[in-house]
């Protein structure tokens, strides 16, 4: 008789332990993130010379030519009112040609002597704010941009950029040349215009 209890209680502990086993939820492992490499910050301004393709050097110098001359042209005394036109890449590599205006257009408007207007690539948003206002009729007629009264630009300020790359076995020369021009819209003339050239040699 002692023998049956004593194996009646062995299973009633070996079921309460399995139910208590599953009752308590599983304590999942959080994943680890582990970083391969280590990422210093560098100087923005370092001349960078990892290959010989356009770079982030090649940006800033060809801005600062552009910025230094038009500031100091005649053309900017009165603030007279731009907007950006297309830079056309003729290059065979890709160069972002957004990228080098905008730094442009930074430079100048913190100058205050020149006022930008909205691009063309610009235009569709304002429209889209305008119709919202207008048209939606959420707003109060007080405080509304009122339709056709944009300001338009007196100026475009567009141009180029191309390239000469030259190689043998040992050695790769590439020759960049970025011109830029301010059309009077109106008229259709130049009104100003500057280049900026820059060569960079690689050897094997």
């Amino acid at each position: 008789m002692k023998r049956y209890t004593s194996l009646a209680l062995a299973l009633c502990s070996a079921a309460a332990a399995t139910l208590l086993l599953t009752a308590c939820p599983t304590q999942l492992s959080q994943p680890t993130v582990r970083f391969a490499r280590q990422v210093n910050y560098g100087d923005s301004k370092a001349v960078e010379t990892v290959t010989n393709e356009f770079g982030s050097t090649d940006l800033q110098l060809i801005a600062e030519k552009m910025i230094g001359s038009l500031l100091e042209d005649p053309l900017v005394k009165d603030r007279p009112t731009m907007t950006l036109s297309a830079v056309r890449n003729k290059t065979s590599e890709y160069i972002d040609t957004k990228s080098i205006m905008n730094s442009i257009q930074t430079a100048l408007v913190k100058s205050r002597k020149v006022k930008f207007v909205r691009s063309a690539d610009e235009m569709t948003a304002g429209v889209s704010e305008l119709q919202r206002q207008n048209q939606s009729g959420l707003y109060k007629a007080a405080g509304k941009a009122k339709i056709g009264q944009m300001t338009a630009a007196k100026y475009t300020l567009e141009g180029e950029i191309v390239s000469i790359v030259k190689q043998n076995a040992d050695t790769k020369d590439v020759f960049y040349k970025m011109t830029l021009k301010v059309y009077d819209v109106e008229e259709g003339s130049i009104e100003w215009q500057e280049e900026k050239e820059i060569r960079k040699t690689s050897k094997r």
